[in-house]
């Protein structure tokens, strides 16, 4: 094969045609169009509220100190440019699938493959994360009702990151997450719908407590645990921004719904509305709770009591009040609130794996549905399977900066086709969301805000990231070159 025939191929698009999508939905192996604006915009606000509020503030703040909260503030910048993307592409492009059908459509194949590999890893870890998190809740919860804890060598993971580096602990095992994963996996198998009504109920109960924190919280307030605002401790490299950035890497791959919500263009009605309009409204709750949270939690604890607190947000209430309710009533709501971050992120793998499998790319049994419910069952089974085993072995601490990667990568092709899109005039007679200010200047501050930010990522993240690209990619030339929908 010459250079220009490889060429060719690797950089052949999807061409989107409004006439497929139709017959697309009537196909029996097609997901069903069932999700409103409501429930879209819940499905974003239940996969990013949670992860960066309850967990990482734990990982952030030791890296940044109180200006964490300028994490916050790049992390959503950044995730707002992209959004912009998002929109415009959501509104030319109804597809299932999110960035990687983006990418397909416009960049070409491999690239597409590239950041459905991105998707896969931010997607599965991000799950085993969450639910990790939700297992010492949990226990705090068990704790302060019952006064009874789960045993430690059930809710202690085999592989953990040690003083020396990783340690490896036989016998132990994070039994918690495991359940979680599998109560999500049958909510999953009943369908879209329900899954959906199921998760807004919970994002709305994760609001409230997010509010009941703050409101406690803000009552304990001391002005002096923001001096100094930035961490003055470079052991690590991590004084000044240097700190900002590294904790901005951490807390970024909460912003992860933006792009479920992207997943679902394949299941909701009038795709071209809603999905844009639901990923900037998923956006502008998340921020402004991620704000509220941040500058209550910090006012009312010192940056240096952050690390290694187990469940903090709870703690803090219990410092701050003195009494064991106020943290019960937090942990309820946290347990609550990471089983929908949990079950939306597992629900994105698998139609992100339904999408792959349409274009031929990974075997056709992974665009099998069930004729009553519409779910994609091998799918989720198989992600529920993996991210189970993630779970109960491994340390969270391993996962977080891996997520962000991933996140980070896939939000740098988004915006990159933004000018593709334009020039090459797809979707141009459509009626919708159009980024501003020219198809170049958002995109390219966009681009520049993730690159921004991952370069303060660990060697480590990066080593673990390289050699999943280097088997997705192995595993493009061996088998899905040759058997892409594109080459029949």
């Amino acid at each position: 094969m010459s250079f220009i025939s490889l060429a060719r191929q690797l950089t052949r698009t999807k061409p989107i045609d409004a006439h497929e999508v139709i017959i697309e939905e009537q196909h029996q192996h097609s997901l069903h169009r069932s999700l409103g604006l409501f429930s879209l915009t819940m499905i974003g606000v239940g996969a990013t509220i949670g992860t960066g509020i309850f967990f990482t503030m734990v990982e952030a703040v030791p890296k940044a100190g109180p200006s964490v909260i300028l994490s916050f503030l790049i992390a959503a910048l950044t995730a707002g440019l992209t959004a912009l993307c998002y929109s415009e592409l959501s509104a030319r492009i109804p597809a299932s699938g999110s960035s990687y059908s983006f990418a397909y459509a416009t960049v070409g194949e491999f690239a597409a493959f590239v950041v459905a590999a991105c998707l896969l890893l931010e997607y599965g870890l991000a799950a085993s994360a969450t639910a990790i998190g939700w297992s010492a809740y949990l226990n705090n919860f068990l704790h302060n009702a019952l006064g009874w804890q789960i045993p430690e060598m059930l809710r202690t993971p085999m592989i953990v990151a040690g003083a020396n580096g990783v340690e490896i602990h036989p016998g132990q095992f994070n039994l918690p997450p495991v359940v979680l994963v599998i109560i999500c996996c049958f909510l999953l198998l009943r369908g879209a719908k329900e899954s959906a009504t199921v998760n807004a109920i919970m994002v709305m109960i994760k609001l409230a407590i997010l509010v009941f924190f703050a409101v406690i919280a803000f009552s304990g307030f001391h002005a002096e645990h923001f001096t100094p605002f930035f961490n003055t401790n470079n052991s690590k490299g991590l004084a000044g921004m240097a700190g900002v950035t590294a904790a901005a890497g951490t807390v970024f791959f909460s912003f992860i719904g933006l792009d479920t919500v992207a997943t679902a263009g394949a299941e909701v009605k009038n795709p071209k509305r809603n999905v844009p309009l639901g990923i900037m409204a998923a956006l502008i709750v998340v921020t402004v709770f991620y704000m509220l949270v941040a500058i209550a939690a910090v006012g009312a604890q010192p940056a240096h009591m952050f690390e290694g607190q187990e469940a903090g947000l709870a703690v803090i209430l219990q410092n701050v009040t003195g009494k064991a309710w106020p943290a019960l009533v937090l942990s309820a709501g946290a347990v609550i609130s990471v089983f929908s971050v949990t079950l939306v992120t597992i629900y994105g793998q698998s139609r992100i794996l339904y999408a792959i499998s349409k274009d031929g790319l990974i075997p056709a049994s992974f665009q099998k549905v069930h004729q009553r419910t519409r779910a994609p069952v091998i799918n989720t089974v198989l992600v529920c399977l993996l991210v189970g085993i993630v779970a109960g072995l491994v340390d969270a601490t391993f996962l977080w900066d891996m997520v962000s990667m991933g996140t980070l990568v896939a939000f740098i092709v988004v915006s990159a086709s933004i000018p593709v899109i334009r020039k090459k005039g797809i979707g141009h007679g459509v009626q919708g969301f159009r980024v501003p200010f020219g198809p170049y200047l958002i995109p390219a501050l966009s681009i520049f805000a993730c690159l921004y930010i991952l370069k303060d990522l660990s060697g480590t993240t990066f080593k673990v990231f390289f050699i999943w690209m280097f088997i997705a990619i192995s595993i493009y030339f061996a088998y899905s070159k040759r058997h892409s929908a594109l080459n029949k």
